[in-house]
């Protein structure tokens, strides 16, 4: 995977507007569980990723200080055999101040090389740090959406609970209005009244059977009367 590939994902995925995909989603909890899935195995194989990114980054700065120090090792070297060089050739021994100079340029010569090393190498350091520190901010970005991510998902868990709560709430409020039972007490009440009536009538019926048998022991006691008094004229004629 190239370093511009692992940039771009990091980026696009850092990026990614959570709002707007829920917004797409036909089960936002479904699609924010997948997502927390998706980025984190995105963010496991980034940090793995940018781990090897950063790894190179360090051997080359690695191999720049040893060629920066070998540059002034091999400086040092050269001076040296230089100094020594000075020495022979003052006390009269040409042929041995020779020996030292040609050392020194070969030191001299490595040292040169050195130098030319540490240098190529500084621009791709540099740029590799930019690198890096563009991909250390984007794997922070992706935690930070990944925890943004399950606070949604938390969030969209409870409301959801206390949106189907409200309905089933709702729910029962409508079925009492269609079915209330305050008409099943007015029935009820009605059928008391009927059987009150009833109960009414039959007192007010069994009231004039008692009426009428009084008025007819009342006839049965004129008829008596009237008996009575035509055997007392009869007696006194």
């Amino acid at each position: 995977m190239t370093k511009q590939t692992i940039l771009g994902r990091v980026t696009q995925l850092a990026k990614a507007n959570i709002n707007a995909l829920l917004d797409q989603a036909e089960d936002p909890q479904k699609m924010l569980d997948q997502l927390i899935r998706d980025y984190t195995a995105n963010i496991s194989e980034a940090e793995q990723a940018v781990a090897a990114t950063i790894g190179n980054l360090r051997l080359m700065e690695q191999d720049h200080r040893e060629d920066v120090d070998a540059a002034k090792e091999w400086g040092d070297k050269a001076l040296a055999a230089s100094r020594k060089a000075d020495g022979l050739r003052a006390a009269g021994s040409g042929a041995e101040a020779d020996k030292f100079d040609n050392l020194a340029k070969v030191a001299l010569g490595r040292q040169l090389q050195s130098e030319k090393e540490a240098k190529t190498a500084e621009p791709t350091i540099a740029s590799q740090t930019v690198v890096v520190d563009k991909l250390k901010s984007g794997l922070d970005q992706m935690k930070s959406k990944l925890t943004e991510l399950k606070s949604k998902r938390d969030e969209l868990v409870a409301r959801a609970k206390s949106a189907q709560a409200q309905n089933q709430m709702m729910d029962s409020v409508k079925n009492l209005n269609v079915l209330d039972p305050t008409s099943e007490l007015s029935r009820f009440e009605d059928k008391v009244r009927r059987e009150e009536a009833k109960a009414m009538g039959k007192q007010e019926l069994a009231a004039s059977s008692l009426d009428a048998q009084f008025e007819q022991l009342d006839s049965l006691g004129d008829s008596a009367e009237v008996e009575a008094r035509l055997a007392a004229l009869k007696t006194a004629s």
